[in-house]
């Protein structure tokens, strides 16, 4: 059945209902995986394994989504997204559940290492549905939704976790596994293909890689692509890996601060989403990449060169703002190029959207071992320049880059942005009351 953009009341009015439905499903995805995030490496001690071996269950989630990536993206083309984000979500609840009756530390890896697949065959379907239904000029408000999802869920899940997990270390594993049978269950019965979707899969096959190839001779996407990397880079990288060891070993303060500090980046970020959406709809995606890595970049600079408490938190909140600007406008430059916009010569289908991923978490994953390294063998400073010197590349590539934003055909869009503006506000105040001392998950995870 087609997909038809039909009115809606406040904050999604003017876009189709698969953009409510999705931004839900990202919540509730999110928050399951806040639950059982902070429990994992304790529960893999139990058998008796060392801290390092415990972390990589962490890694095996991550490394499998980046090799599920591909083959999901084709899946996606073949079967359609409905099915892709059903299927996928449903493997990561059996395979989560299953995880909490684990007997050994192999079953345990390996069963993380099943959803990590399922968690990438969800997210391709799911991302690819929201920027083939949605007009080319709601396309950066559509992703700020669809991130805020995923922001509110997993600053949410970690408070919610640490609870669970002091009672019983594989009680997270069920709920996490119970809850997803919600969304599983809405992306089956609910959602319905896209238009696009019956094309590609009547369309001949590409041979395997066509599509990344393709895909990567478009200066769109490769700007787009190294933005979501050097994105994951920093926020992982940096953020997430290095910053709670900043906060001990520099400023010698509390971790307390630490969680002060994503508090603040998840606020900023959250406030910024839906600006940067508009803005990016209204202006052009090409600016809005260009001005979301350099302000990244920055945030790292100021966070090596500004003193005190005061600078740490004044780093991070500029952090928060060059990553909101980066979680809406690459996305929507890959909406573009799938839609036909200028410089489209990247692949159309399920294959474009899961490449652009898996640079996205390619960057998360390599840049905690980066930064890491830098710090101990060199220096934070080191560590932060490595940062800023990836962000600033990815903005040289978005600076050469065409821009895709088609032009209007008339003024709908200027008043679809007022229709969404008025939610803003609303999504801000929930991501402040839920701030925890817990990271939100920058890649999508399930």
């Amino acid at each position: 059945m087609p997909v038809v953009p039909r009115p809606r009341i406040g904050l999604f009015r003017a876009l189709p209902r698969e953009v409510a439905i999705l931004a839900s499903v990202s919540f509730t995805v999110a928050l399951g995986y806040g639950i059982v995030a902070p429990g994992i490496p304790e529960f893999a001690r139990q058998f008796g394994v060392s801290t390092a071996a415990a972390a990589s269950v962490i890694s095996a989630f991550a490394l499998m989504r980046i090799v599920g990536a591909l083959p999901s993206g084709r899946l996606v083309d073949r079967l359609g997204e409905r099915k892709m984000i059903a299927i996928g979500i449903a493997i990561v609840a059996a395979s989560s559940a299953l995880a909490g009756f684990s007997d050994s530390f192999a079953q345990l890896i390996v069963l993380r290492g099943v959803g990590g697949v399922g968690s990438a065959m969800f997210s391709v379907g799911a991302q690819t549905l929201l920027l083939r239904c949605v007009p080319s000029g709601l396309r950066g408000r559509a992703s700020g939704l669809y991130t805020g999802g995923f922001l509110l869920g997993g600053i949410s899940g970690p408070a919610i976790g640490g609870l669970v997990a002091a009672w019983s270390l594989r009680a997270p594993f069920f709920i996490y596994g119970g809850m997803l049978l919600i969304p599983a269950a809405i992306a089956a019965i609910v959602l319905h293909d896209s238009p696009r979707a019956a094309h590609d899969a009547a369309s001949p096959r590409e041979r395997p890689l066509a599509g990344v190839a393709a895909a990567l001779r478009s200066r769109a996407y490769r700007a787009a692509a190294s933005a979501n990397l050097a994105d994951g880079f920093a926020v992982m990288g940096v953020r997430a890996a290095i910053v709670p060891l900043f906060v001990r070993d520099v400023l010698h303060e509390p971790a307390t601060w630490t969680g002060i500090g994503f508090l603040v980046v998840a606020a900023i970020n959250a406030a910024t989403l839906l600006p940067g959406g508009r803005i990016a709809d209204s202006v052009g995606r090409r600016p809005v990449i260009v001005a979301g890595c350099l302000i990244s970049g920055a945030s790292v600079v100021l966070l090596a060169v500004l003193p005190g408490l005061g600078g740490f938190l004044a780093s991070l909140a500029v952090l928060g703002l060059g990553s909101g600007l980066l979680d809406v406008a690459p996305a929507a430059m890959i909406g573009d190029l799938m839609a036909g916009g200028k410089d489209d010569r990247s692949a159309r289908g399920g294959t474009v959207v899961a490449s652009y991923q898996m640079a996205g978490d390619i960057g998360t994953v390599s840049g905690p071992v980066a930064v890491g390294f830098l710090v101990d063998s060199v220096s934070y400073t080191a560590a932060f320049v490595l940062a800023a010197g990836v962000l600033g590349l990815a903005a040289i590539a978005g600076f050469f880059a065409p821009e895709t934003r088609q032009p209007p055909a008339d003024g709908a869009a200027g008043a679809d942005a007022e229709a969404l503006q008025a939610g803003q506000s609303a999504m801000t105040d929930r991501v402040c009351a839920a701030g925890t001392a817990g990271a939100q998950p920058h890649a999508d995870p399930a």
